[in-house]
C-alpha cells in the first residue's frame, strides 16, 4: 500500500490538469478549495512520515498546482470579469447569423 496508494492518487492532479482546456465555467469553487486543502495536508503527511514518502509528496505537490490554477481560472472567470469576454462575443455574433441556409434551387 505504500506504493500502490500514492500511484492511484495520481488520478487527481492528472484529471485537473485535463480540465485546463474546459470552459472555466464548469469548475466547482467549492471542489477546488476542497482539493487544494487536501492536497496541502497530505503534502504536509508525507512529509512528516518516516520514511519519507516522496512519490505521495509529488503527487500533491502537483495537485495543489493544478487546484490553484483551477482556482485562478475559477476567480477570473466568476469574479473579475472573465465571463465578460464571452457575453461581449455572443452579443456581436447573434445566434440566427451563425445558421446556414442553403438554397434547395443549387
Amino acid at each position: 500500500m505504500h506504493f500502490w496508494g500514492p500511484v492511484a492518487n495520481w488520478g487527481l492532479p492528472l484529471a485537473a490538469i485535463a480540465d485546463f482546456k474546459k470552459d472555466p465555467e464548469l469548475i466547482s469553487g467549492k471542489m477546488t478549495a476542497a482539493l487544494s486543502v487536501y492536497s496541502l495536508l497530505f503534502m504536509r503527511f508525507a512529509w512528516m512520515v518516516q520514511p519519507r514518502n516522496y512519490l505521495l509528496f509529488a503527487c500533491h505537490f502537483t495537485n495543489e498546482g493544478a487546484q490553484l490554477t483551477q482556482a485562478y481560472r475559477f476567480l477570473q472567470h466568476h469574479h473579475f470579469g472573465g465571463n465578460t469576454t464571452k457575453q461581449l462575443v455572443q452579443e456581436k455574433v447573434p445566434q440566427e447569423n451563425l445558421k446556414v441556409h442553403l438554397d434547395p434551387k443549387l
